[in-house]
This record gives C-alpha cells, sequence and structure tokens, in this order.
C-alpha cells in the first residue's frame, strides 16, 4: 500500500543495477524518484544507498533498452524519457579493449566506452604515440572473413596472454592527460630518423617498469614475418565481392563503442582508414610510420591489392632489406646517424604527401604566361574487336590537362587528329621494365562509359616524364604544379629498384642467406617459383635497395604501395538507381569508381573535386550526389550500411582541409558535421 502523501508527489520505484566488483554487496537496487529528479542527483542517490567507499567518478548510468548513455546529469529523468520500466546499469565508462595493431600484434588497453569512436581513436593513438589520429578508426571482422579461420582452428587454442600487450597501466589509460609536447612541432625528436629505434625520451609515454622500451620496440620496429602456413590460413580475398567484406565493418564515428554493440575485452582492430598520410616525420612518427609499413605489407602478402610479379619482388626486396639490416644492425651503428641518410629518407618522405585536389592552394605554383608542355614521339594502341590492337606512332603534344596527337610533327601546328582531355580519367600503369615495355593505360570518361587509349614509350625517363603528367591532369593539374617534379622522381625511383640484373655474386649466395623466401611473397608466387628460385629473385631485386637504411626502405616500400593502380580503394557493393544488377563502388581519397561486378572494369568515375553536395535518404538509406555538369547518381549499399560509405566521402573531404600552418588540434565539430549524418 502506498500512503496518499507518497501517492501525491508523484514518486515511482526504478529498479537500478550496479556493476561493481564487490561479490559480498547487493548489485541491484530500488529507488523512489521523481520525474523532475536529474541524472547527476540519481547517481548521488544510488552511492550513498551502495555504501562502498571508493571513487565513483568514471561511473555514468547506460540505459539498456535504448542502448545510450545517460551522460547529460543536468537533465531530469522525465527530459531523458525514463520510466518506471527503464534498465539503467550503473557502470564505469572506461573498460578493458583488445585492438589488433596493422602489425598484427595485439594490445590490451583502457578505452572510454562512452565517446563517441573518433574521441576514442584519438585517445588510444595518444597512448601508441601515433599522431595524426584522424587516418585511423575501428573495424570489426566480419562473419565472412572469419569463416575460413574458424575451419583451419577448431582444434587450436586461444592466443597465449603472453602474446598479448598489456598497456592499461598507461597515462592516457588511467585517464591522466597525455603529454602535448608529443604533437608539439618544435620538440626534441624521440625516434632515431635512421634506424628508427625509440630514443629514451619516449619511455614517459608507456607504463613504468622494465618492460617500457620494449612494448615501444614492440610498436615502432618490424619483427620477423610469419611462416607460410599461417598466411595460408588468414582470409584472402579472391574477388571484388570478397574485398567488400573488408571494409564492411568500420565503426560509427559518431557514435559510442557500446552502443554499437561492442563489449568489455572484445577485440577489434584498429587500421588506417583513410589512406591520405599527412605530414609524416621520421623524427617523431617512427610508430605510425611502421605501422603504414605493416598495413601496406599484410595488404600486399594477402593479396587484398593485386600487383605485377615484378612489383611484388620489389616488396620481397624491401622487405628482404629491411630482414638483412636487422641481422647485421649493431648497437655502434644505431648511434650513428648519417646527415645523408637523413636527407634521402627527407627527399622520399615529399614523395609520400598525398593531398585532396583543391585542399591547399598555396603551394600550387601556376605561371599563366608559361605553363610547361611535352611534345614527342609516342605509340598508341587502340584495343579493337577480336583481340587485335591497331599500334602506330603518332606526334604527341601533352599542353595544360590535355593530350593531342598529329601525324608528325610538322603537321602540329594544324587541327589535331584527337584531343584527349584527361581530367578525371583513370590512369594504369603498364610497365614491365625487363622486357622493356613502359606502357600508360588511360580510361577517359566518356558519355556512355570509358575510352580505353593505351600509349607507349621509347624509355624510363619518356614514361615518367608523361606518366607523372597523365598522372597531375586527372587531378585537374598542369605541369606548372610544383608536385611536378617530384612525382617524375617517385617514378623514376620505383622503375629503378624493378631494374636489377642476375649477377655471379648473387648467383652463388641464396644457399648462404638464411631466408625464407615464402615469408616475403603472396601464396600465389610462392605456388609459383621453388624456394631457391624464389630466394634468387628476390636477391637480384634486393642489390638496388641494399643501401638503404631501414626507415627508408619502410618509407619507399609505402611509396611503392602508393603507386599502385589499386591503391586506396575501399570496396563497396551497390546498386544504382536505375539500374538491374548489381555494381562495385570503389571509394578512394579523391574520386569515386563505378565497377564492373564481373570484369573488374572501372565504368565511370567521379572526382571530388567535381562534388557539389551529397546526402543520404535515412528512410530508404539511399546515397545521392549532385556533381558539375547537372550529374547526379545515387547509390543504395549492399554490402554495408549506407552510413559508411557517407563516413567516408565526408572523412575524406574534412581531411583536404588539413594544413601544416594551422594548429595541430582537429576541429572534431567539423568532423561529426561532414560525417554524422541525421539519422
Amino acid at each position: 500500500m502506498v500512503s496518499s502523501t507518497e501517492y501525491g508527489s508523484h514518486t515511482w520505484e526504478l529498479l537500478l543495477r550496479v556493476d561493481h566488483q564487490h561479490e559480498d554487496v547487493e548489485k541491484e537496487f530500488l529507488l523512489q524518484v521523481t520525474g523532475d529528479l536529474h541524472v547527476g542527483g540519481l547517481m548521488l542517490k544510488l552511492v550513498e544507498q551502495i555504501k562502498i567507499a571508493q571513487d565513483w567518478s568514471d561511473y555514468a548510468f547506460w540505459w539498456e533498452q535504448k542502448k545510450c548513455w545517460l551522460l547529460k546529469t543536468h537533465w531530469t529523468l522525465d527530459k531523458c524519457g525514463v520510466q518506471a520500466d527503464a534498465k539503467l546499469i550503473f557502470t564505469t565508462q572506461h573498460k578493458m579493449l583488445r585492438l589488433r595493431l596493422p602489425n598484427m600484434k595485439t594490445v590490451r588497453l583502457k578505452v572510454s566506452f562512452s565517446s563517441m569512436v573518433f574521441r576514442a581513436v584519438s585517445d588510444i593513438c595518444k597512448m601508441l604515440n601515433i599522431r595524426r589520429s584522424e587516418e585511423l578508426s575501428l573495424l570489426k571482422q566480419s562473419e565472412g572473413t572469419l569463416k575460413k579461420k574458424k575451419k583451419k582452428d577448431k582444434n587450436s587454442k586461444e592466443p597465449a596472454t603472453e602474446d598479448i600487450l598489456n598497456l592499461c597501466n598507461s597515462p592516457v589509460s588511467s585517464g591522466l592527460p597525455a603529454n602535448p609536447g608529443l604533437y608539439s612541432k618544435t620538440m626534441t625528436p624521440v625516434y632515431d630518423p635512421v634506424s628508427g629505434s625509440p630514443a629514451s625520451s619516449t619511455i614517459t609515454w608507456f607504463s613504468d617498469g622494465s618492460s617500457t622500451e620494449q612494448n615501444s620496440s614492440i610498436l615502432a620496429l618490424s619483427h620477423p614475418n610469419c611462416s607460410p602456413e599461417t598466411l595460408a590460413e588468414m582470409y584472402q580475398p579472391r574477388t571484388l565481392a570478397d574485398k567488400a567484406k573488408l571494409n564492411a565493418g568500420w565503426l560509427d564515428s559518431s557514435r559510442s563503442l557500446m552502443e554499437q554493440g561492442v563489449l568489455e575485452e572484445d577485440q577489434l582492430l584498429l587500421r588506417f582508414k583513410y589512406y591520405t598520410f599527412f605530414d609524416l616525420n621520421p623524427k617523431y612518427d617512427a610508430v605510425r610510420i611502421n605501422q603504414i609499413y605493416e598495413q601496406a605489407r599484410w595488404a600486399i602478402l594477402l593479396e587484398e591489392i593485386d600487383c605485377t610479379e615484378e612489383e611484388m619482388l620489389v616488396f620481397a626486396a624491401l622487405q628482404a632489406q629491411y630482414h638483412v639490416s636487422k641481422l647485421s644492425l649493431s648497437s655502434e651503428t644505431q648511434d650513428s646517424t648519417c646527415e645523408s641518410e637523413v636527407d634521402e629518407v627527407e627527399a622520399a618522405l615529399s614523395n609520400l604527401e598525398v593531398t585532396l585536389e583543391g585542399g591547399n592552394k598555396s603551394n600550387i605554383l601556376e605561371d599563366i604566361t608559361d605553363i610547361p608542355k611535352l611534345a614527342d614521339n609516342l605509340k598508341l594502341v587502340r584495343p579493337k574487336k577480336l583481340a587485335l590492337k591497331a599500334i602506330k606512332t603518332y606526334w604527341f603534344v601533352f599542353r595544360d590537362t590535355s593530350v593531342s596527337y598529329f601525324k608528325n610533327k610538322e603537321s602540329a601546328q594544324g587541327e589535331p587528329i584527337e584531343k584527349l582531355n584527361l581530367k578525371g580519367c583513370e590512369v594504369v600503369p603498364d610497365v614491365n621494365v625487363a622486357a622493356k615495355k613502359f606502357g600508360i593505360k588511360l580510361l577517359i570518361p566518356v558519355a556512355d562509359g570509358m575510352n580505353e587509349v593505351y600509349l607507349r614509350c621509347d624509355n624510363e625517363d619518356q614514361y615518367a616524364r608523361w606518366m607523372a603528367a597523365c598522372v597531375l591532369a586527372s587531378k585537374g593539374r598542369t605541369m606548372a604544379d610544383s608536385s611536378y617534379q617530384p612525382e617524375v622522381q617517385k617514378i623514376l625511383s620505383f622503375l629503378q629498384m624493378k631494374n636489377w640484373t642476375m649477377s655471379s655474386q648473387t648467383a652463388s649466395e641464396p644457399e648462404n642467406v638464411d631466408m625464407k623466401p615464402e615469408c616475403f611473397v603472396s601464396p600465389r608466387y610462392t605456388k609459383k617459383f621453388k624456394s631457391k628460385q624464389l630466394t634468387a629473385r628476390i636477391l637480384e631485386a634486393h642489390q638496388n635497395v641494399s643501401q638503404m637504411s631501414l626507415v627508408e626502405a619502410k618509407l619507399r616500400f609505402i611509396q611503392a604501395w602508393q603507386s599502385l593502380p589499386e591503391f586506396g580503394l575501399s570496396y563497396y557493393i551497390v546498386r544504382f538507381k536505375g539500374s538491374k544488377k548489381d555494381d562495385v563502388l570503389g571509394v578512394s581519397y579523391n574520386r569515386l569508381i563505378r565497377i564492373d561486378m564481373a570484369t573488374g572494369d572501372p565504368i565511370t568515375t567521379w572526382r571530388f573535386s567535381n562534388m557539389k553536395q551529397w546526402n543520404v535518404n535515412w528512410e530508404i538509406r539511399q546515397v545521392a550526389i549532385e556533381f558539375d555538369q547537372n550529374v547526379f547518381i545515387a547509390f543504395t549499399c549492399l554490402s554495408a550500411d549506407c552510413k559508411i560509405i557517407h563516413e567516408y566521402i565526408g572523412g575524406y573531404i574534412f581531411l583536404s582541409t588539413r594544413s601544416k600552418d594551422h594548429n595541430e588540434t582537429l576541429d572534431e565539430e567539423l568532423f561529426h558535421k561532414l560525417t554524422g549524418g541525421q539519422e
């Protein structure tokens, strides 16, 4: 029975569950509350009822039915919508989480389960000493990618606890403020720029104790490759549909971990989601560079990105360089840093930065009166029906963002046979250095799809100049752009790494070198070559990179990865409005590509620089985008939630606003405005 005074005061009973570790204390409490009681008052009332003397500052209410946190402590229960049937759990906001890093190492750390994922990732990166946290996010492995593992690992046990690096006592993980000095551009270098080994000042970033230096080196240095058997057990995508599964599990950056069903001690993947690696600096970014290198290495070993045999051997040689250098590296060489090596690393870095067009206009040195041009004899290859190709030499002139070709040099003053506008086209290298084949495949957007044109160059220098011009023109830039010469040098250095000859010395070396070649290439090439053949070929390629320092080898590996045609593409299966069949949508840092699911051929490309606006119809889960020249597209996503693609587009546009001149604090509000959506 309820007394008349209690009945008249509009009180009601609310059952609260407390998530604490004291076994002898009750976990459920029934409180008399009113609708005008604020959340903070409810907390106070509950703590008084629990009667346990401990720090409750990290606790908050989790509303189980609504899957949301009650973090606005000044709001009343009425305003929150809490009624007598609400199941509220009083639990900690920071919980233990296992993260698998790009180098396949697992770390265990305390993470905020109540903050938005964008903020949680920022805190995680501070713990791991990774700058530019906006480039990373958290990924749930989809069921499809786990099936193969489950079949193989039925009898195997869970990984031993010693394989997990425990960082739960680090300053940020314990709730202490991070040291802002780590993000200062004028700070003392925390890593040796040549060897990549952590300097002593880095120790403060990790937990106290004797294992501190070991912990930091696990993140900053590469470790022996896994066995071919282990590699064979891992998920390897065979088709574009398989590759789409890899990108289905990105968490929503605008919601918390708990809201997305992540539980304490769950395992997630920490990965670089956005392929725009800004302001890489070997003095401060040893962990970041190593993790980018590792993500690239595993993408190549697991064939998540396609490359030619020649390119695979270059990647193997760069990994072998790291392997060989690590064996020969002594404490004396770690202490001595050569200025020339540092200069080489910094030169390599200048080629690694990827910026969205329109991101930083101050770097574009356009001289209207004297825009450079290229003019030379090239072979034009046009694919014809019945698999025949017509190859003919013409005089080509490259001016602005267009290529014109003429019958010969003398007729160049007249009208061209054809003028090709390369803005928005796809540029694909078609190179085999050993066979002296230097081709450029151009896929030029036309009304009914893509027009294929092949250009053949005579030598490396000619190829590098024309290829660089085509790449810039596809982004709407001319050869007057300041990035033209670095692009030429990047292409030449990659060709140089591919250019090797067999010497008598390397022929006799394979037996003397302790190397498992199967660890450096994807399973496809392990099946193609015998072990001795593979070792010999890797050592041939290794001659061109044998003088590189460890960090430079990593940077060159990342650079070579960025040169691959499929670099930076995240795939999704979509259905375009008005279409009767499914297509694949490739999302890159500067464009969207519609790809034929059966053949893998690009159908159309749309560049972000031409995009006017985009929006999402949340009721039918449809993404609609408007481009220049009255081009409209709309599609629904079949392999993932449309919010993931929406966040990708907004995220890349957000990253294009970054500048070295600005303060390094991120405009988090702008990120959520561009990526959050209005569900």
